[in-house]
C-alpha cells in the first residue's frame, strides 16, 4: 500500500544519525505530505484507501512542531535539498485543507469526524482561551509543568502570554522550556486532559454569579407587571432582605429615567415612535411627568401636554408596553454608548 511504502522509505536513516524525535509511521507520511505541499499531497494522497488517509490525517492533526534536522532525517530519500530547508508544522486546519482539495465534502466530513470530535470539543479551547488570564493562571498551578505546558500550547499565544508570569518566575521557566520541547501529545492523553477542563473549569464558568443572577432578576422584575411586583415585594423583603435589596440596586424602572441628564431624556422621547411617549407618561407620577417636559423645549413641551389630555383613559397594559419600549430604548442608547444609565450605585462612585 500506499501509505507503507512512504513508512518504510522515511524509516531509513543515515548512517550515524540517532533520531531526536521517536516519530511512527503515519507521522513520518504526514511530513512528506505536508512538506509536498497541497496539489503533489494531493496527488499523492488520491493512491490511499480511507483507512490509510484517516491514519495520516491523524498523525498531521496532531503533528506539533517539527525540527529541521528531523525533517532533513525523514526526507533525506526524497528530498535532496531539504538539509537547508527549515521545519514544518502539521495541524487540523493544514489536514482538512489538504483533504478538501482532492475528497468530496461528504467524504471529508466523514474522515475528520472522529479526529475532531462533537462540535463542543472543538469549541473547547476557544472558549477556554476566552476565560480571564487570572482564572487559567489559578488553575493551572495546581496542575504538573507538563500539562500545563500541553495546554498553553493550544490556547491562543497572547493568552499563553499573560498567563505565563502569573505562574511565578520558577514554574513559568520550566513550563516554557516543556513547550520548547513538546512534542505531539498522545490522542487519549490530550482527551483526557480536555475533559479535565470541560469538567472542572468551562462547566463552572458557565454557571452565573451571584452578581449576574441578581441582574437577570432585576431585568426579570423590570419587565414584570408593576401591580405584580408591588404586590411581591413586601414577602421578599421580609425572606430575603439582603439579596432583594441588591436586586433592588440594580433595577432600573421608568422612573429612574427622571435622572437621566436633560438631553439624554430628550434624546430618549425623541427616538421612541408613535404615541408611545404620551402613553407611558399617562401612568407615571406627577414628578416624573414634570421632569419630562422639563427637558423638552417649549413648543415641544406644550403639543406633549396637549396630546395627554385629548388621550383619554389608557389601559394599564398599554402604559407598561409603552414604559417598557422607553426603557429598551434607554438601555439601547446606553449600550451604544449615547447615554449613560444610572443604576443606583452612588455610594460606589469614586472621588
Amino acid at each position: 500500500m500506499a501509505v507503507a511504502n512512504v513508512q518504510r522509505t522515511t524509516t531509513t536513516n543515515p548512517a550515524g544519525q540517532a533520531a531526536r524525535r521517536k516519530l511512527s509511521g503515519p507521522q513520518k507520511a504526514a511530513i512528506l505530505f505536508l512538506c509536498l505541499g497541497e496539489k503533489r499531497g494531493s496527488a499523492l494522497m488520491q493512491q490511499l484507501d480511507d483507512d490509510e488517509i484517516q491514519r495520516v490525517t491523524r498523525a498531521m492533526s496532531g503533528l506539533g512542531s517539527i525540527s529541521s534536522e528531523t525533517v532533513e532525517q525523514v526526507l533525506s530519500d526524497f528530498v535532496e535539498d531539504m538539509t537547508n530547508g527549515g521545519g514544518v508544522v502539521g495541524s487540523f486546519a493544514v489536514a482538512e485543507n489538504l483533504l478538501r482539495s482532492l475528497l468530496p465534502g461528504e467524504q471529508v466530513e466523514g474522515i475528520l469526524k472522529d479526529i475532531r470530535g462533537p462540535l463542543k470539543e472543538r469549541d473547547l479551547w476557544a472558549r477556554f482561551s476566552g476565560l480571564s488570564e487570572n482564572v487559567i493562571a489559578n488553575y493551572l498551578k495546581g496542575e504538573h509543568e507538563q500539562t500545563i505546558a500541553a495546554i498553553l500550547t493550544n490556547v491562543k499565544t497572547d493568552v499563553a502570554a499573560k498567563v505565563l508570569p502569573l505562574l511565578g518566575p520558577e514554574k513559568m521557566n520550566s513550563v516554557v522550556e516543556r513547550m520548547i520541547r513538546m512534542e505531539a501529545v498522545p490522542h487519549h492523553m490530550m482527551r483526557q486532559i480536555e475533559e479535565s477542563l470541560q469538567s472542572d473549569i468551562i462547566n463552572a464558568g458557565a454557571q452565573p454569579t451571584t452578581a449576574e443572577q441578581h441582574q437577570r432578576m432585576a431585568d426579570l422584575f423590570n419587565k414584570l407587571d408593576r401591580g405584580a411586583f408591588d404586590a411581591m415585594a413586601p414577602a421578599l423583603e421580609t425572606s430575603i432582605p439582603d439579596s432583594f435589596a441588591a436586586i433592588k440596586a440594580k433595577m432600573f424602572t421608568f422612573e429612574d429615567l427622571v435622572k437621566l441628564e436633560p438631553m439624554d431624556l430628550a434624546r430618549i422621547m425623541r427616538g421612541v415612535p408613535g404615541n408611545t411617549l404620551p402613553t407611558a407618561l399617562r401612568g407615571a407620577s406627577q414628578d416624573a411627568r414634570d421632569a419630562f417636559l422639563n427637558a423638552l423645549p417649549g413648543r415641544s413641551r406644550d403639543m406633549l401636554m396637549e396630546e395627554m389630555e385629548s388621550m383619554g383613559p389608557v389601559r394599564r397594559r398599554d402604559v407598561t408596553s409603552a414604559q417598557t419600549l422607553m426603557l429598551d430604548y434607554a438601555r439601547t442608547l446606553a449600550d451604544e454608548d449615547q447615554i449613560s444609565l444610572p443604576l443606583g450605585d452612588e455610594d460606589d462612585e469614586m472621588y
